[in-house]
């Protein structure tokens, strides 16, 4: 049997593909990746993929710009190659991109297809809710409670997440990264990782802040300071160094990524900010404390491993969504305090564990399973008596069944009680959803009697009313997305039928636990 998985993102989503790979080889399957031709070399990191097929985009795009024919040449050029040379009897997508779902109709033919799909109209034909959550959740931050890993895997149809345990470096650069690291300081007693770095300024943490933990981690602890990062990150390498009183190695532009993987290997710790290293270093074994600021938070794109420390600024206005600018000034950038980090970091590294955190500018996390063995959070900060916390939890529970299709009417959740602020909003809220689509049902029935032209504009204007009002609450904006989806995909009454009532059973359920 052979599979072939489809991600065409970037690094460390790339990355936190190899659970599923895991899974499909465990489940007997050669395993075929394709993802983009400038990120092929992240293959090397993962375990278990029998075949590479970087999707040629730049070719693609130039030859569009000259001749559309000869677009399609190429691309039919490489969809032959991959049914020729691997043949899978399995394709699953995880990306939602409109070239990702093409390339899916144009393998699917004879296979079976998992994950973002599209049928022959040209419409979204996901095979499962999952994928539309996966989707509607990267666009509303603060919406998910799921790993993103674990969201990989439901989506292609595994159910228990594998280990993320990455690739073994090989004796090559198992050896570089020694001489890398060789001749510490006199008195050094080992090396904690620096990733300073960050897709966008907003996610960094400051890189004096940097400079302080790198000071302290050396008086008190003397632990050599090891900066790591691309060639287009080495400015942030420079900074931190100007002016330090302290020993440091910059390794920042200076390593392939299959030395850096070795290099994380010899770490007694990592210090990131939400990044590809940040995954790189979760799926190699070594601990780790991240910082996730602006949109960034620990909930879906935390490392998925057990053991790990995650903090994130304790402000309402976090995490911040996506393209919307910022009136505090980036406040959050400055809420988790070296002396907050140092301090945990301290701690683990004299007796392996993460303590309390008592500092209320940042939320601290540690990273564990559930009995599903999906990633979770525990506070460490003594958050879980929090609005937010306890709303995540609740959707943990509540999504999962109706993801899964489950029967929601049984479930028994005690123990939530929410300030009297959120209560009143979801209750407002989801009391206006359900009366609309009680209403909804009765026009469903109406017009399957008697399609009048009149009730149909009336029933079409209460699927944009209940978009509406599940988006008018933040907490409840991934739902709007999903409803609008889901809403354009049917194309019979009993598909919208099948739907309002499995929403009326989710909205009913989770007003039964917060009333």
């Amino acid at each position: 049997m052979k599979a072939l998985v489809i991600n065409l993102t970037r690094f460390g989503d790339l990355l936190q593909t190899q659970p599923i790979i895991t899974a499909l080889a465990d489940q007997g399957y050669k395993v075929g990746v394709m993802c983009l031709k400038n990120f092929a070399g992240t293959m090397q990191l993962l375990r278990n993929v029998s075949r590479t097929f970087p999707l040629p985009g730049a070719s693609l795009l130039a030859a569009l710009d000259r001749d559309w024919r000869e677009a399609i040449n190429i691309f039919e050029s490489y969809c032959a190659e991959i049914e020729n040379e691997f043949d899978p009897s399995l394709v699953i997508n995880l990306t939602p991109s409109v070239s990702s779902r093409l390339i899916t109709l144009r393998l699917r033919k004879g296979r079976e297809v998992r994950g973002f799909a599209m049928d022959e109209l040209g419409f979204n034909a996901d095979t499962s809710r999952w994928a539309g959550f996966l989707q509607m959740a990267s666009a509303n931050r603060g919406s998910s409670p799921f790993n993103v890993v674990d969201l990989f895997s439901k989506v292609a149809g595994i159910d228990e997440t594998a280990p993320f345990t990455l690739a073994e470096p090989s004796p090559e650069m198992k050896i570089a990264a020694l001489k890398m690291l060789e001749n510490p300081e006199p008195g050094a007693e080992g090396f904690v990782g620096f990733q300073p770095g960050a897709s966008e300024e907003r996610r960094r943490w400051p890189v004096e802040y940097f400079r302080e933990l790198g000071f302290r981690l050396w008086k008190e602890k003397r632990r050599v300071p090891v900066l790591l990062g691309t060639e287009n990150e080495k400015e942030l390498g420079k900074r931190i160094q100007e002016g330090a009183n302290f020993p440091a190695v910059n390794l920042m532009g200076a390593t392939s990524l299959q030395e850096l993987a070795a290099v994380l290997r010899r770490l007694d710790l990592l210090v990131t900010n939400d990044t590809g290293t940040m995954h790189l270093a979760a799926g190699s074994g070594t601990p780790l404390a991240a910082i996730f600021l602006a949109t960034a938070q620990p909930w879906d794109t935390g490392p998925a491993a057990e053991g790990v420390c995650c903090f994130e600024p304790d402000l309402d206005c976090h995490p911040c969504p996506f393209g919307q600018k910022c009136f505090c000034e980036h406040l959050c950038r400055r809420k988790v305090e070296p002396d907050t980090v140092f301090a945990a970091v301290s701690s683990f590294l004299d007796d392996g564990k993460w303590p309390l955190i008592e500092n209320m500018g940042a939320r601290a996390y540690l990273t564990g399973r559930d009995e599903f063995g999906h990633i979770c959070l525990s506070s460490l900060s003594g958050h879980e008596q929090t609005d937010r916390h306890k709303w995540i939890v609740l959707q943990r529970e509540l999504y999962r069944r109706f993801l899964d299709g489950e029967d929601l009417s049984a479930v028994h959740f005690t123990g939530v009680e929410f300030s009297a602020d959120l209560r009143s909003r979801l209750l407002k809220t989801l009391g206006d959803c359900r009366d609309v689509l009680f209403l909804m049902s009765k026009q469903a029935l109406l017009l399957e009697a008697n399609p009048v032209e009149g009730m149909k504009i009336k029933f079409l204007a209460n699927l944009q009313r209940i978009q509406d009002i599940l988006s008018s609450c933040p907490e409840l904006s991934v739902l709007s997305s999903m409803w609008a989806v889901e809403s354009r995909a049917h194309d019979s009454m009993a598909g919208l039928k099948h739907q309002m009532s499995v929403y009326t059973s989710l909205v009913n359920a989770i007003i039964g636990i917060v009333e």
